[in-house]
């Protein structure tokens, strides 16, 4: 769990335009900042990711390992894994990263690494969330914030949002009212965990010393603490 006597340090991973980063430096900033913690570092797997650029225009350390350097998916994330330990985070953050990690980097950060899926997990975990929930005629969809084990998108759930779909809903507008709402909750699981509220134990997701359920606790639009 992390430490509450200072404030938590988080490493954020991104792969591309950086939406979701922008949440968490929009949550730390300020005195009347919605997450009590710094960001100590974003890490690409890609030069041309643009949310590189959304560090560098706020001061935060952003750092590219480029995983086409590597011979091998498991070279790079000890590779990564020694860049994050180098920022001593409290907390590292998965925002948009598209990599599929090794069960031993996984492991290295068991409990203090979590993601955001764009599904109402364990509903299409993986590609194309969107386009599988129009194909089965599903009445809403969702996001879902979840610790990260060596399952893919199996991890225990934390918080999900949900939102209708739409009679004229295609793949995009469903995927731009879901990021929508990723917003909101990202930053509110990461308070919770900086505010040692969360932790993960025996594979589960304890939230206020009350163990989770499989898909975790509803987001409410009015505000969830």
């Amino acid at each position: 769990m992390a430490v509450t006597n200072q404030t938590a340090r988080l490493v954020v991973l991104i792969s591309g335009g950086g939406s979701n980063l922008q949440s968490f430096i929009d949550a730390c900033g300020g005195d009347n900042s919605d997450l009590d913690a710094k960001i100590a570092a974003v890490i690409s797997n890609k030069p041309e990711a643009k949310g590189l650029d959304r560090a560098s225009q706020v001061g935060i350390p952003n750092i590219i390992v480029d995983h086409r350097a590597f011979d091998s998916r498991e070279e790079f994330d000890a590779n990564l894994g020694d860049v994050i330990e180098s920022f001593a985070p409290d907390l590292v953050i998965l925002a948009g990263f598209m990599r599929i990690l090794t069960p031993n980097f996984v492991n290295r950060f068991i409990g203090k690494l979590i993601n955001i899926h764009p599904s109402l997990l364990p509903a299409y975990p993986g590609l194309h969330t969107h386009q599988r929930a129009l194909d089965a005629g599903d009445a809403e969809a969702g996001a879902t914030v979840h610790f990260v084990t060596p399952e893919l998108d199996g991890g225990p759930a934390i918080l999900q949002a949900k939102v209708p779909i739409l009679a004229d809903d295609n793949a995009s507008s469903l995927a731009a009212r879901v990021l929508s709402v990723e917003h909101k909750i990202y930053p509110t699981v990461a308070q919770w965990f900086c505010s040692g509220r969360l932790e993960m134990k025996n594979g589960q997701a304890i939230l206020d010393n009350q163990v989770l359920g499989q898909t975790g606790r509803t987001f409410s639009q009015d505000g969830e603490r």
